[in-house]
């Protein structure tokens, strides 16, 4: 190995956020991830991609601790998270920001109340200052106008919006986005891929987005993996997957499905 490649790979290591080292998942007797592999670097947007049903979720919720993996090891900011006890893991979980795919806002709390929630539930700041922080969050994703009104009130868009100015209460370090634009029509869902590269910019975010959108593909990914029945077919950068002559691969920029 050259001198500049061995000087390449060591601040690609040293960037390293995520590390996902031969993970096995199964629900009963059924096998959904085997053996994935998976780096994810600083301020870079890794976008998880593959068919309906391939493992895309499950890896996500292996990689923020939902799931528990049978084998294998998950790294977040160089610590093993299967190992760590609870007050360990709320540390993680405090640089770590999530966008469920139906934005899992709960309907009988304002916007407000909302975003205010993780803020209340892992601090002990004035009421005061909360409630400047939530119009904070509100601002950056251009929704401070309806910060008194109920999720039922707003459009689907809107909603997802408010989801992400929750998802980022805490200024996270590392963002996961699961379908975010699953169900927004082009014009809101294109949208909402313009929000999400402005705060990996204004909040030097390392992003995860699962997704089988084409067009929030092409428009956010720096890389790709794909995932096709629970295996990597792919990993590298998006022209790369477009060319690398792999058929299922191929259908799926083709068509957006195989």
């Amino acid at each position: 190995m050259s001198a500049r490649m061995l000087y390449t790979k060591t601040i690609m290591e040293k960037n390293k956020i995520i590390e996902v080292s031969n993970l096995v998942a199964k629900f009963g007797d059924k096998t959904v991830l085997d053996g994935i592999n998976m780096d994810v670097y600083k301020n870079e947007i890794m976008v998880i991609l593959g068919a309906s049903g391939c493992g895309k979720t499950t890896l996500l919720k292996h990689i923020i601790g939902l799931y528990y993996p049978v084998s294998g090891s998950v790294k977040i900011f160089d610590k093993e998270i299967t190992e760590l006890d609870e007050p360990e893991m709320e540390e993680i979980l405090k640089k770590i920001g999530v966008l469920f795919q139906n934005g899992a806002l709960l309907n009988s709390l304002t916007i407000r109340e909302n975003v205010a929630m993780p803020i209340k539930q892992h601090t002990n700041l004035p009421d005061s200052i909360i409630d400047r922080l939530v119009k904070v969050k509100l601002d950056l994703v251009d929704l401070s106008y309806v910060i008194d009104l109920l999720p039922s009130e707003l459009s689907g868009g809107m909603r997802k919006r408010a989801a992400l100015a929750r998802a980022i209460a805490f200024d996270p370090l590392l963002f996961f986005g699961d379908e975010p634009s699953a169900g927004l029509d082009p014009v809101t869902a294109a949208s909402l891929d313009e929000l999400i590269l402005k705060l990996k910019k204004q909040l030097k975010m390392t992003i995860v987005i699962v997704t089988h959108e084409l067009a929030s593909i092409h428009h956010i990914a720096d890389r790709v993996l794909f995932l096709d029945e629970g295996r990597v077919l792919f990993s590298g950068n998006l022209e790369d997957a477009k060319k690398s002559n792999i058929k299922k691969i191929e259908e799926f920029f083709e068509k957006g499905k195989y």
